[in-house]
């Protein structure tokens, strides 16, 4: 019993302690960190996690050592997707995406697209879903400026939050 109350307490904190600000951030990615890991950065909405976004995060994990992914903060949704999202509220939907075995840590933006963000995290991986084209991603060329590369992943057919809500008639 001791022993499951002490698991219980690490996955939790380490469960909060995902959720990071670009200051800490920077005291992660430090030049020798960098020197010894791959560094992968993908960002969304993550409103209703779905088989779709699983897919895709864990696949962006597999490019490297560390997954950052960059979440759009409430209002920053409500700007893209409209009226009535997101469904979640942004610290649900970011202990939802820490609680990932392969997201390493979720970082806010307020902005319309990461690209603040990226240029502060300089990640060697950018990566986006099928549904971009490279150079149409925020912080394309930014990266590809300090010898990072851009990736695409497919995206699983019929998963889409937009699909989800309307099905359930929202």
């Amino acid at each position: 019993m001791i022993l499951y109350n002490f698991l219980k307490m690490t996955v939790h904190r380490n469960f909060k302690t995902k959720v990071i600000t670009p200051e800490d951030a920077g005291k992660i990615l430090t030049p020798s960190f960098r020197n010894n890991h791959v560094i992968v950065f993908t960002n969304g909405c993550f409103d209703l996690l779905h088989r779709g976004h699983i897919h895709y995060l864990s696949r962006a994990r597999e490019m490297g050592d560390l997954l950052l992914v960059g979440l759009n903060t409430d209002a920053s949704v409500s700007r893209l997707k409209g009226p009535g999202r997101p469904v979640a509220g942004e610290h649900s939907r970011a202990e939802v995406l820490a609680s990932l075995m392969f997201v390493d840590y979720v970082l806010f933006f307020d902005e319309d697209t990461p690209l603040d963000l990226i240029r502060i995290l300089r990640p060697d991986i950018l990566v986006k879903g099928g549904d971009y084209k490279p150079e149409e991603i925020a912080g394309y060329r930014e990266v590809l400026s300090w010898g990072g590369q851009v990736e695409v992943i497919p995206l699983l057919e019929g998963y889409s939050t937009s699909s989800l809500i309307r099905r359930i008639g929202g």
